[in-house]
């Protein structure tokens, strides 16, 4: 995430628009496109009320070991995040991709409530497609996609058989108070996060979870990883490694990919 997000909330004070308005702070849609490298995919636009949402479907060469629903970071669109998730597809995997309201080819604005709405909508409508319905599937949520695939984990598991968190945000209201610790006070007793992985972890019990952070990330402080990782039951695994913000596969491809495939190896023996 930016590092000027959420400064402006320090020159409001007023309560209303710190509970309904300031979404827009946490959001960095990117409308230019990058080139997809990788050649064999699927492109889909899913209308929800008057918006368009764009939904990339990355496929292997060879049936995929399992589906992995991909929620990106705060910036960019999911072109953005091509290098990481092809990591995944070259590892057999089938990478579902979201852009929610206003990023890349999506049409909107990106609220909390509506990508909280819209993040079932399209799970619903995709997860009993012909080539999603049969496989394992999986919830991967990077930096502020930790909160809606926590959240999307939580009220599907039944349908679901792994949840993975990079760089996993405790709360909107606890990053606000990391970038903005001088609205520390105001912040607590004001604003409301309409959803929080923190406390939605807390029901995520039937399926294992993986978490993965690094001491050296930046934008999300390595102890709100923590603390969504101590609130979740087990099964649980937490992954540690070194380097920035959103780039665990770069650093530890085989460590994830093996625990995966893990989650996979338990999803078949139930």
């Amino acid at each position: 995430m930016k590092k000027k997000l959420l400064f402006l909330i320090l020159f409001s004070t007023n309560i209303l628009f710190i509970n309904a308005q300031m979404d827009a702070k946490f959001y960095f849609p990117k409308k230019d496109l990058k080139s997809i490298e990788w050649g064999n995919y699927e492109a889909l636009n899913l209308t929800i009320e008057t918006d368009t949402i764009s939904v990339l479907i990355l496929k292997p060469t060879t049936a995929p070991k399992a589906t992995i629903f991909y929620f990106h970071g705060a910036g960019g669109n999911i072109t953005y995040y091509l290098p990481l998730t092809q990591i995944l597809v070259e590892n057999e995997f089938q990478v579902v991709m979201v852009d929610f309201r206003g990023y890349g080819k999506s049409t909107g604005t990106p609220t909390h409530k509506n990508i909280a709405t819209d993040g079932q909508l399209i799970f619903d409508s995709l997860v009993e497609r012909p080539g999603i319905k049969n496989t394992v599937k999986i919830i991967y949520g990077l930096s502020i996609g930790t909160q809606i695939a926590t959240l999307l984990a939580k009220n599907n598991q039944n349908k679901i058989d792994g949840l993975v968190l990079e760089g996993a945000m405790a709360s909107f209201k606890e990053i606000a108070i990391f970038y903005a610790p001088q609205a520390k006070e105001f912040l607590e007793k004001n604003y409301i996060s309409p959803y929080a992985a923190e406390e939605a972890i807390k029901y995520v019990t039937k399926i294992p979870k993986l978490f993965i952070h690094s001491r050296e990330d930046k934008n999300v402080p390595y102890s709100q990883g923590e603390m969504v990782f101590n609130n979740a039951p087990e099964p649980k695994v937490f992954l540690e490694f070194k380097g920035e913000h959103l780039y665990a596969l770069k650093y530890e491809k085989e460590q994830i990919i093996q625990k995966i495939n893990e989650m996979i190896k338990n999803a078949s023996n139930d």
